[in-house]
């Protein structure tokens, strides 16, 4: 009777120790398997990475100076004084440059201070160019590159997007008339360079020329100040596209 119960008790222990190491072993499995998983995930992701990497030119980062300048600015408009490329773009824009879109910056920020918020990456803004309030232009997006400044990529993938400095805060957004003045330069360039005859603005948003608001109504941007100024901005631009 005692053998007999030694001997289940012995199956007993070789049957738990079998479990034991075929559950060891399911272990191993899993632990290989979720590791092979984290592998391929990690290799995913840094593809993916590497290739968003990979259509972003080498120009983007810091400030350009020099030649990278002077390169930059012959692809644009020939009206920049200032270049500092943001990755917050998409490279290229998909669809071809058939408006502008008229935004403000909110603030008197010199075009150095916008250049830095567009560089930071976390910021997930940009625009094409912007104008301060003594009328200099920045370029952060080339034109052949879309930029994230409309809340509408739609918009944004045909629009060149334009901020504007504010000399005066809050009420009406006032912008400066250096500002204003260069703002139909620009648009007029912009148009010249990229076969748009005509610059028209409609308050149905229907128009060639739009502003922030029309696209965002949860923003006040450009203000009543360049709102207002809109029909008379397309004015002056045609004005000097018919005069060539």
């Amino acid at each position: 009777m005692h053998d007999a119960t030694n001997r289940g008790e012995a199956v007993q222990a070789d049957a738990n120790e079998a479990t034991s190491v075929e559950r060891e072993r399911h272990e191993h499995r899993l632990m290989w398997a979720l590791l092979g998983a984290f592998v391929v995930l990690a290799a995913l992701v840094m593809g993916a990475w590497m290739l968003a990497r990979a259509g972003i030119p080498a120009n983007v980062g810091d400030p350009l100076e020099g030649e990278a300048k002077a390169e930059a600015i012959a692809n644009n408009s020939p009206l920049t004084d200032y270049v500092h490329l943001t990755q917050n773009a998409d490279f290229p824009r998909t669809d071809n440059i058939k408006k502008i879109t008229i935004h403000h910056m909110a603030g008197d920020l010199t075009l150095e201070d916008v250049g830095d918020k567009f560089a930071r990456r976390d910021s997930q803004v940009s625009s094409n160019y912007a104008i301060d309030s003594e009328g200099r232009v920045a370029l952060y997006v080339e034109e052949a590159n879309r930029a994230w400044t409309s809340n509408n990529r739609a918009n944004d993938e045909e629009a060149v997007t334009i901020e504007v400095a504010n000399d005066e805060l809050y009420d009406d957004w006032h912008v400066s008339d250096a500002a204003f003045d260069k703002l139909v330069e620009l648009c007029a360039d912009i148009c010249k360079r990229n076969g748009i005859e005509r610059l028209e603005f409609s308050e149905d948003g229907s128009g060639n020329l739009n502003y922030h608001q029309m696209l965002d109504s949860s923003t006040e941007c450009p203000g009543p100040y360049l709102i207002g100024k809109m029909g008379e901005l397309a004015s002056r631009v045609n004005e000097v596209l018919a005069n060539g």
